[in-house]
């Protein structure tokens, strides 16, 4: 049986663009307020100024809206570091520190990171657009980091960036259920971005290793 490629959502209007930022906007604010379940869809709705219809056109549940909010506070993330980028001269320093500034960031604001990584464990396949997209986001955001050297990345990193990735997520989880301090965040994520260092072997074509620039 052929399968097929989901065709791409249309784009949206500048008229469109606007209400979604305002739909986000309110999400963001109720969370910070109350967490995840002071995101309401009918305050949303009400705070956002759109008909409930509307915003279920847009997000079909809370859920989609968190996962979404999540991705544009990443996206807010990323626009900041190419503005003041990490200065470590190896990559999985600045990986670690790019993660620790994503962390801090949400350690000031526990509600909204709260509300926004139990979307991201609650998610089911209907929101699967919505976590792909976190998901690529970040994995961007940690090609970011490790720098032109990497690029393009070999599956061998790819596989490295989705661990890295996974053990942030972790890492986020069990501090916000208070299973994990500060400090041991911050030695899982230095110690799991010590992989880039061995994941610097391209494969030729013969399937040998040969060294990229990145090497040590």
């Amino acid at each position: 049986m052929t399968t097929h490629p989901k065709p791409s959502p249309p784009r949206l209007t500048a008229r469109q663009e606007a209400r979604r930022r305002r739909i986000l906007r309110a999400s963001t604010r109720l969370a910070r307020r109350g967490g995840f379940e002071a995101v309401q869809m009918r305050e949303v709705a009400e705070l956002s100024q759109v008909a409930l219809g509307t915003l279920y056109r847009y997000f079909p549940s809370k859920v989609h809206l968190l996962v979404a909010t999540m991705h544009d506070q990443l996206q807010r993330m990323r626009d900041s570091l190419h503005t003041d980028p990490p200065a470590q001269s190896d990559a999985a320093a600045r990986v670690a520190e790019t993660l620790m500034r994503a962390f801090r960031a949400m350690r000031r604001e526990p509600q909204l990171a709260d509300a926004m990584v139990r979307a991201l464990t609650f998610a089911d396949r209907s929101a699967g657009a919505e976590v792909d997209a976190v998901s690529r986001l970040t994995t961007a955001i940690i090609l970011d980091a490790m720098g032109p050297e990497y690029a393009p990345p070999t599956p061998r990193q790819l596989s490295v960036v989705r661990v890295i990735e996974h053990t942030w997520h972790s890492a986020l989880t069990t501090w916000l259920s208070g299973r994990a301090s500060i400090t041991q965040v911050r030695v899982d994520i230095e110690t799991v971005c010590t992989l880039i260092d061995h994941a610097s072997d391209r494969v030729d074509g013969d399937g040998g290793a040969t060294e990229t620039a990145g090497a040590r």
